[in-house]
């Protein structure tokens, strides 16, 4: 059995907002944190020790990534180089430079020809030998329409129509890669992509209109032992018969709110040809805490908002407090208090909101602690203004058209 580490949407950069600087060291702990995290994964695969390791795709939150956090990706996976582990590193979009256009930031791996590194930057075959035998690895980095289509080919269409036609496109080009495998050799499609029947959170809005969507269809052919997703951060197994395994392993840690109840880890896969088995290893992240309160009804505002604090055990967690009051009430809250009870967080935000009689409730859906794709919130945006029903449709078709040309 050959072992692979499979590991995805590293991130490591993002979300300093939610940390501090650590005066030991000059660095934000929020990055130490993803390092941290990153080094678990690194370990694990020095410790079983794995024939290989897969990488999804997403290591940073853009393709210009401040020197010292390029380092600090680059010591941990260099860990690898020194144990003879080949390692394949997929592109992703955060991992493009303008979508594409001026290259990718894990391009320098290649052209420092760094010993057992393999960066799929183009959909093409691997063949890549391990201490247990051959792998062949299918790699499918992020793609845009633009990628594959030109302006002129996609003018007057729909954003399905679009969709379709990129879809039929890939699969052809696909199917000349597939007809090229060798039977006899287990094979790994390593893929960064949206499935169109994932379960998806932020990483939704941060790529919207600039990728498409692909039916899972595509991904479950029997000519592939283990499909390695990248690109949506909650772990998940589409393809339920197991045959093939389709997994997001997720990211490794917590990016931002949306995030907060989700189990984040890698996955551990033994395979052999016509034969595969996974585990998802959950890796101990640092907790993020959403604490809402309505106190707008509430004879004792200050009261019930520090019960509410009291409710949870909070050192070294990041804690967002959000709480709902009247303008008469604001004398009643005492800040001092507050902080106070919050002090033990890694770091916390206070965020007020005054009720208002006289406003219009907001529509839930659309509410800031929700992740909704642009199109379905113009969609439920628009189902509830009744005094812009007549032009609806004619808005909805503006902002495909929009989103559309976005992409060029």
């Amino acid at each position: 059995m050959i072992k692979i580490l499979h590991l995805s949407d590293i991130h490591i950069g993002s979300g300093f907002s939610h940390g501090r600087i650590n005066p030991a060291t000059g660095l934000n702990t929020r990055l130490e944190d993803f390092v941290n995290t990153l080094s678990l994964c690194i370990d694990r695969a020095l410790s079983e020790p794995v024939d290989m390791v897969i990488f999804g795709g997403d290591a940073f939150p853009d393709a210009t990534p401040a020197p010292y956090v390029q380092e600090a990706f680059a010591s941990q996976f260099r860990r690898l180089v020194d144990a003879n582990i080949p390692t394949v590193l997929l592109v992703g979009n955060h991992d493009l430079h303008s979508q594409g256009v001026g290259g990718a930031s894990l391009n320098i791996y290649r052209t420092l020809g760094v010993p057992g590194f393999v960066v799929g930057d183009t959909l093409t075959t691997h063949h890549i030998p391990t201490r247990n035998g051959k792998v062949q690895v299918i790699t499918l980095p992020w793609l845009t329409r633009s990628m594959l289509m030109t302006r002129k080919e996609t003018a007057g269409l729909s954003m399905a129509e679009v969709n379709q036609l990129l879809t039929e496109r890939l699969e052809v080009v696909l199917e000349g890669e597939v007809r090229k495998l060798d039977p006899d050799v287990p094979t790994v499609l390593l893929a960064h992509l949206m499935a169109d029947n994932a379960m998806l959170g932020a990483e939704r809005l941060l790529a919207v209109g600039k990728g498409f969507t692909l039916p899972l269809s595509l991904l479950t052919r029997p000519c592939f032992d283990y499909v390695a997703l990248g690109h949506v951060h909650c772990h998940q197994n589409l393809n339920k018969s197991n045959d093939p395994p389709v997994i997001y392993p997720g990211s490794i840690e917590r990016v931002d709110f949306s995030e907060e109840k989700e189990d984040k880890g890698y996955v551990m896969v033994e395979l052999e040809k016509g034969n595969v088995e996974w585990e998802f290893c959950s890796l101990p992240v640092r907790t993020f805490r959403t604490i809402e309160v309505d106190l707008s009804k509430s004879d004792d505002p200050q009261e019930v908002l520090l019960k509410a604090i009291a409710k949870y055990e909070l050192e070294e967690t990041v804690v967002r407090l959000i709480y709902k009051l009247r303008s008469e009430q604001l004398d009643l809250i005492e800040n001092s208090a507050i902080h106070k009870a919050l002090s033990t967080a890694h770091i916390y935000t206070i965020q007020p909101e005054l009720v208002s009689q006289l406003a219009k409730p907001r529509i839930p859906e659309l509410s800031a602690s929700s992740s909704i794709d642009p199109m379905e919130a113009l969609r439920t945006y628009l189902n509830n203004r009744e005094d812009l029903k007549n032009i609806a449709a004619s808005m909805l078709e503006a902002a495909e058209n929009l989103l559309v040309e976005e992409i060029y």
